[in-house]
């Protein structure tokens, strides 16, 4: 998981000073962006005090505080939620074991009503399959049983099937770049829910068995994921270009019922083939 300091610390070596009108008069620099002592002065706060945020030794920041570095560090509007979640966390909380996610009656509701011509899954806050209609588990999954979202110990996990099978992989054109969206996504919610023992353990078990995933996850980049394309190689209906929307969920805010499109005529027509 990510503390305030690594996150502060991270978004301050990304910014130079000619990039925010800094002027430094040639002198010698040892850091890659901004100097603690620079961003704390731009800031309106004592050198002392943002070093102690940064290091964990602060035990609150301000919302005035907060709404400063986030001007100064140019954050978007998904890093500055995730600054603020991040101040939030408890200093010395500890991991606590939520408990089993169940998907909500009126979700698995919409989900039926989408019968089986429009692909979706019920995704929970770690990106465990909560539910899926079968087309949805035709696209994504096909390979893993069908009912296995419905027993809460075997649930599948998108972020595992991502990183380590191979098969979704395969299956994924543009792999890379979803697998960024993956790791940002993941980092928000870590913010979001930072004593939750699964989600750590998901974090620390990605992080030792991949490297691609490590490799991501040590640019602290973070970001939310609404909407987007993915670009398939189906083992049973070959190329396919769909785009995805997240719908939220207010009666389970945790949970995101992801919505997949044709975006060509071609991918009309390879939808209607798949095994449902």
């Amino acid at each position: 998981m990510e503390s305030l300091g690594a996150f502060l610390k991270s978004r301050r070596d990304r910014v130079t000073p000619d990039q925010i009108g800094l002027r430094t008069y040639g002198s010698a620099r040892r850091v890659p962006g901004l100097r603690r002592e620079e961003l704390a002065h731009l800031a309106g706060m004592s050198a002392g005090y943002y070093t102690r945020l940064e290091q964990g030794q602060a035990e609150t920041a301000s919302e005035q505080v907060l709404g400063a570095l986030a001007r100064v560090l140019e954050l978007d509007d998904v890093e500055t939620a995730h600054l603020h979640n991040l101040a939030r966390q408890p200093v010395h909380s500890g991991l606590a074991e939520p408990p089993p996610e169940e998907p909500h009656p009126r979700v698995l509701s919409l989900l039926k009503s989408l019968a089986e011509t429009t692909p979706a899954i019920l995704l929970g806050r770690r990106g465990d399959v909560l539910a899926w209609n079968r087309a949805g588990h035709a696209l994504l999954a096909e390979h893993v049983d069908h009912e296995a979202p419905y027993d809460a110990g075997a649930r599948p996990s998108i972020p595992r099937m991502f990183f380590l099978d191979p098969l979704t992989r395969e299956l994924h054109r543009n792999w890379d770049e979803l697998a960024r969206i993956h790791v940002a996504y993941l980092r928000l919610t870590a913010g979001r829910y930072p004593t939750d023992a699964r989600l750590a353990n998901l974090i620390g078990e990605l992080t030792m068995r991949s490297d691609r995933f490590a490799q991501l996850w040590a640019t602290g980049e973070v970001a939310d994921c609404t909407t987007g394309d993915m670009y398939l190689q189906h083992p049973t209906i070959g190329p396919a270009n769909v785009a995805y929307q997240v719908w939220l969920q207010p009666d389970s805010p945790d949970h995101r019922l992801e919505i997949y499109t044709p975006n060509d005529a071609a991918t009309t027509a390879a939808l209607a083939n798949l095994d449902v």
